[in-house]
């Protein structure tokens, strides 16, 4: 393992999860944990009742509209589920939101919030991919679990037009695309590869990179294995996010807990993406990233829980000034829930600073000589 890779572990700042920490030293540890994982929700802590039971706050709270998305294409049936709140004016734009893996859309819930208020005529789509609360059958009836990257980008297009085309819309809005963790990964693809047009305006990379990623996904698997399989209560798997500090926010923690589980038939909650089955996609979400997120059409922005996490390729075109970078290390992995209004404010001034509409180009030598205009 290289130095970068051994400080990167040992720093727990890794975009995808650290190994457990010790048995002796896991209460001190638990202060100091800054992140989880890349590819999922969760930390190491057992549950237990030291905070207070709370009661989930509802989607309703934070979008408009619950939408169930379904399509029929080459022999499959995908239901799709998205949230959304309609702009307020159709010249405004459409920020649409990807989350990680084993993370749900409600991960964005209090970011929504400080969004809407900071850009009021904006619509917002929220968007699940398969196996996290969306689902895709083939004609047998059997759940089809393709999660490779190219087949999360197809789903996510997917879903902005069948959107378009539940809300009538004559025309898709620009578009700008927002992605935690492995979604950062899904809309950076996405960019590469055009599917939207001149209507993708930029986009947004919630605390991954391809180098950190890359060199942890070893760890993935032992991680796994030490996390709770199970908890009584969907107050006791808040309580764990919150101990675990991979959920460093309370309120959110309440919003987007509930909706990584689902109850067993004993009562108790498990996790609702079996994470473990998704090994075979892994590389495959975050291989080549970088080089995309470079090389891709339009507005770029990198936001990070700490500096380090930059990969090589990545500090190079830093340098060049190819993307924006902010840097929150107060944050742990999930930014978009620890500090809802600090991302907010920057996806909205890195919108705002990268309108076309405002822009004000120069007059044409053309009408200046029609005006009577000397040049």
């Amino acid at each position: 393992m290289s130095d970068l890779a051994r400080s990167f572990v040992a720093s727990k700042l890794a975009s995808l999860p650290p190994e457990p920490p010790l048995p002796e030293d896991k209460e001190e540890r638990e202060d100091d944990s800054s992140s989880a994982s890349s590819m999922s929700s969760t930390g190491t802590v057992i549950p237990s009742g030291s905070l207070k039971p709370a009661a989930p706050i509802q989607w309703s709270d934070f979008f408009a509209q619950e939408l169930y998305l379904e399509l029929e294409k080459d022999g499959e049936v995908a239901k799709f589920h998205v949230y959304h709140t309609p702009s307020t004016d159709p010249r405004a734009p459409l920020v649409v939101l990807h989350h990680g893996a084993g993370s749900s859309a409600l991960s964005f819930a209090l970011f929504t919030l400080e969004l809407q208020r900071l850009l009021p005529k904006a619509g917002i789509l929220a968007v699940e991919a398969r196996e996290h609360g969306s689902v895709v059958h083939d004609a047998s009836g059997a759940v089809q679990k393709d999660l490779s990257i190219q087949t999360l980008s197809d789903d996510l297009v997917e879903m902005i037009q069948l959107t378009q085309a539940r809300l009538n819309w004559p025309t898709l809005p620009e578009i700008w695309l927002v992605g935690h963790s492995l979604g950062g990964a899904v809309v950076t693809h996405t960019a590469k590869t055009g599917q939207l047009g001149n209507k993708l305006m930029g986009y947004a990379v919630l605390d991954v990179v391809e180098g950190s990623a890359m060199e942890t996904i070893k760890h993935m698997q032992s991680y796994l294995s030490s996390r709770p399989s199970i908890f009584p209560t969907i107050s006791s798997a808040v309580d764990w996010h919150i101990r675990s500090r991979t959920l460093r926010n309370p309120e959110s923690a309440r919003v987007s807990v509930p909706s990584l589980l689902m109850q067993t038939s004993t009562g108790r909650w498990t996790w609702r993406t079996d994470l473990t089955g998704t090994q075979t996609y892994w590389e495959n979400w975050f291989v080549g990233m970088s080089r995309k997120f470079l090389s891709a059409r339009g507005a770029k922005l990198l936001l990070l829980a700490g500096t380090d996490r930059l990969d090589k390729e990545l500090m190079i075109g830093q340098m060049q000034g190819k993307f924006q970078l902010q840097v929150f290390p107060a944050a742990g992995h999930f930014i978009q829930e620890d500090l809802p209004e600090k991302t907010a404010e920057v996806i909205v001034e890195f919108i705002k600073r990268n309108d076309r509409s405002t822009l004000v180009l120069p007059p044409k030598v053309s009408d200046l000589l029609a005006q009577g205009k000397k040049v």
